[in-house]
């Protein structure tokens, strides 16, 4: 094969700054007229890049260290490349980059990273993240896992696989073959964008997928209102026979009502924050 044109070009992604302000840096490998980009795993506070040099500038901690990965890097990729060149046969970026990467079992793919971050979010269950969150990316991440086997018939997908009809078909197939509704569909759907979202951020895919597709909207009906009259009924009614925890959810209800309470507010009452006047009656 003849080679008029290998480069490698490292660049950094100012637009997928983490928490901490550091940008990851990228890699665009080309071979002749193809070309390959990857992301190389690190990230750098993005006043010390020098884009001429592809390097960071300065003796400090971080500028020595992420210096000499980026010579280990560089030498990784051209390594392969001549592998790739001894073989004598037609290759492009892809390749070389495929070849300098390793195996696809060692790059991150979409359940990979979902099954990372639902380790990170399970981690955070009654920190910052309510136990009712984690369900939800279990169901997810199982509805997903089902629609690829069916779908693509394999066990997970590379990140640069998926499209705009993969997320229409994944919906589809959680409303039709599972007969999700759409406030449940809503959910998945939003899960599934955001880690794409993480993906992206992190220099795994090129892009960010399905960033501007419009999740379903759920038919919005106005809510029931209680009438005057019967609201009377419940306010009037004497139960006889009936246990004292339904006087005391009726009173409570009534209580809400007259006072403006909201039922988060109500349910939390109980009798340590409660007071009563000299004759034992609450006030």
């Amino acid at each position: 094969m003849k080679v008029e044109k290998f480069k490698v070009l490292l660049y950094l992604k100012k637009s997928g700054l983490d928490k901490s302000g550091k940008a990851p840096i990228m890699g665009r490998i080309t071979v002749n007229r193809t070309m390959a980009q990857f992301s190389c795993k690190l990230s750098i506070t993005p006043e010390l890049w020098n884009p001429r040099e592809s390097r960071l500038n300065g003796k400090s901690k971080e500028a020595v260290e992420v210096n000499a990965k980026i010579d280990k890097l560089l030498l990784a990729v051209n390594t392969a490349f001549d592998s790739l060149l001894e073989r004598k046969t037609d290759f492009d970026a892809t390749a070389v980059k495929e070849a300098f990467q390793g195996s696809k079992e060692t790059r991150m793919t979409l359940l990979k990273l979902f099954d990372r971050h639902i380790g990170e979010v399970r981690a955070r269950v009654g920190i910052d993240v309510s136990h009712r969150t984690l369900p939800n990316y279990l169901y997810t991440r199982s509805r997903l896992a089902d629609f690829v086997s069916s779908r693509f018939k394999v066990s997970d997908l590379a990140f640069c696989q998926l499209n705009e009809l993969f997320i229409r078909e994944f919906q589809e197939y959680v409303v039709i073959e599972k007969g999700l509704g759409v406030q449940t569909v809503r959910h998945y759907l939003a899960i599934l964008k955001k880690i794409c979202r993480i993906a992206f951020k992190e220099g795994h895919s090129d892009k960010f997928y399905f960033q501007h597709y419009k999740l379903p909207k759920q038919k919005e009906t106005p809510p029931r209102a209680l009438s005057k009259e019967d609201f009377e009924k419940i306010r009037d009614i004497e139960l006889t026979g009936c246990r004292p925890e339904h006087s005391i959810v009726r009173d409570m209800f009534l209580f809400a009502c007259y006072a403006g309470t909201s039922y988060v507010d109500v349910v939390a009452i109980t009798p340590d924050n409660l007071s009563r006047d000299d004759n034992g009656a609450l006030c």
